[in-house]
């Protein structure tokens, strides 16, 4: 009959293990909800407020959750650096070996969490306004509200910066690459900017424009950490294949930093670094994908076929656009949809065969300790 462990030593190391984790992150949600309502209390106290808007609950929950992301997600990723040792039993792990996060890493990852939580929860009080039609909500109920919404946050944000896993990452960057990318396009100046490119987003001097660029530098970040993680489970044998591994892997770290410099270098300040950067990010990934067979020899032949019918997509649309039967910024998002999916699927395989690889010396081992044993 197993007992839970003590509070005391889940307190003084709460990442040993999933009980230790989750018992982590309630306390942490916890205290996330009790400073936010006295807080929200002080802020709200005597008035009725707007369920979404310019000084609503919803914005206030929005604002109040990114903050608790990235000072929780920071957090953590601080306290598991300095014991590594006290997040080894964790069964779905935390690290891949020869991977390590770097402060820029953990800085973009923390403020990808930010933004999500933000966007969220104004998404959701968007459409909570939108169910209750010139609703207000009493102070006291706000306050609570906005408690919840952050304890909510915090908890998650601590369990995602524990299970920092490759699959996870990819998650992260596909949820904030589509929320990023789409306050965009709900916030431009301009509604008619899709009749141009999906750069038109970042020329402009508004909010819309940061957002944009803010996306793509912090995504840039964001896949230079997920080369690293995804590259570090392709088995290796042979020089050859260690050779093919370090390709794919500074192939898709050059992704990264193209990205980057597309947002660093908007459409209006310099058109040719911006254009340079936007199409070697898709010349690299052509190069990986025809490469891939030969890069990684283990890689399944499905995932291979898949990548080539990707490709062959891609130069389809190209000739839509140079033939007027589609514009560039449905080139574009396409093109930039089928790259991002090409990723999360390459990381998933990588981790299949890294689980085959353990799998077949764990059968390969077996014989030979049962002859030991006879």
């Amino acid at each position: 009959m197993s007992t839970s462990a003590p509070i005391g030593r889940l307190l003084r190391h709460p990442f040993a293990d999933t009980e230790s984790l989750e018992s982590s992150a309630l306390v942490v949600g916890s205290i996330a909800f009790v400073i936010t309502t006295i807080v929200a209390l002080l802020v709200f106290w005597g008035g009725d407020l707007p369920i979404s808007g310019p000084g609503s609950v919803g914005q206030f929950a929005a604002l109040a959750s990114a903050l608790a992301a990235i000072v929780v997600f920071v957090s953590a990723r601080i306290y598991l650096g300095r014991h590594a040792d006290h997040q080894q039993s964790l069964p779905q792990g935390v690290r891949v070996d020869g991977v390590r996060l770097r402060w820029f890493d953990t800085a973009a990852l923390a403020l990808a969490h930010a933004v999500i939580a933000l966007l969220g929860w104004l998404a959701i009080g968007d459409v909570v306004e939108n169910s209750f039609s010139d609703a207000t909500v009493y102070w006291f109920s706000a306050a609570v509200l906005s408690g919840v919404a952050v304890a909510a946050t915090a908890y998650l944000v601590l369990l995602s910066a524990a299970r920092l896993t490759p699959m996870l990452l990819s998650i992260i960057l596909a949820v904030f690459l589509v929320a990023g990318v789409f306050a965009s396009m709900l916030s431009a100046s301009d509604p008619h900017w899709w009749q141009k490119n999906l750069s038109t987003l970042g020329i402009s001097d508004d909010a819309s424009s940061l957002a944009f660029n803010l996306t793509l530098i912090i995504a840039g970040v964001i896949v230079t950490t997920v080369a690293h993680y995804a590259t570090a489970d392709i088995p290796v044998a042979t020089a050859a294949e260690a050779g093919g591994r370090s390709s794919v892997r500074s192939g898709l770290v050059a992704i990264g930093v193209l990205l980057a410099c597309v947002g660093l270098f908007p459409l209006d300040r310099s058109l040719t670094i911006h254009n340079v950067s936007a199409s070697g990010m898709a010349l690299i990934f052509v190069v990986l994908v025809l490469g891939m067979r030969r890069f990684v020899p283990g890689a399944p032949r499905v995932f291979l076929l898949l990548g080539y019918v990707f490709v062959a997509v891609i130069v389809v649309l190209a000739v839509f656009f140079v033939t007027g039967y589609y514009n560039l910024t449905a080139v574009e998002l396409v093109a930039f949809l089928l790259i991002f999916t090409w990723l999360i699927l390459f990381i998933r395989n990588t981790a299949s065969m890294s689980g085959q690889r353990t799998s077949r010396a764990t059968q390969a081992d077996r014989p030979q300790a049962d002859r030991s044993a006879a």
